[in-house]
């Protein structure tokens, strides 16, 4: 097999997906730089799960893949649900760099300030370039020594916690996830 020349790494709990997500996966096949992008599930969703209740990773891989099986050059992986331990990026960028040329890791505005304090930062930022997506409110800041680009796009003002603590029927859902992930997410939270 021929490596692939770039993947983006776009990882997250999905707890669940929601449209910003997919707006921004989109976004980021639209640049033109990534032969494929890579949603990677965390299994353990160590700084998530440490503060809170997180679903089941099967649950969570099962609404990622009806939320973007179907969007161009993206794949939806279980590799960090198969690895035992907590999901940390550099793990899945070192695997990735076995089958690719390059990995760009995709966050939200509101991560990057976080990425000095990752497991393992200072290899990371050597690995790899981050593609920021831009959010409602947060500046786009990189932080210093790391190598990061904008991911043009509106910002889109939603997140996986605003879902979990409203209460919603289908309709209200519909304004804001996928169709194909609202039957699998109220099974969950009924």
């Amino acid at each position: 097999m021929v490596p692939l020349r770039r993947l983006g790494l776009f990882g997250g709990t999905f707890d669940p997906p929601h449209n910003g997500h997919v707006a921004a996966l989109s976004a980021a096949a639209r640049t033109g730089r990534f032969d494929v992008i890579e949603v990677t599930v965390a299994g353990d969703p160590y700084r998530k799960s440490a503060v809170g209740q997180v679903h089941s990773s099967a649950l969570r891989l099962a609404m990622a893949a009806a939320a973007f099986d179907h969007l161009d050059l993206v794949r939806v992986s279980d590799r960090e649900i198969n690895r035992p331990g907590p999901s940390y990026t550099i793990d899945t960028v070192r695997e990735l760099l076995d089958e690719t040329d390059r990995v760009d890791v995709l966050i939200g505005a509101d991560l990057a300030p976080q990425l000095p304090t990752w497991f393992c930062a200072d290899e990371l930022r050597q690995l790899v370039e981050v593609g920021i997506i831009p959010r409602p409110g947060t500046p786009l800041v990189a932080p210093e020594g790391w190598n990061c680009y904008e991911i043009a796009m509106s910002p889109v003002d939603l997140s996986s916690t605003f879902l979990r603590e409203t209460s919603l029927d289908v309709n209200g859902l519909k304004l804001f996830m996928p169709d194909e992930v609202i039957a699998i997410y109220q099974g969950a939270t009924e």
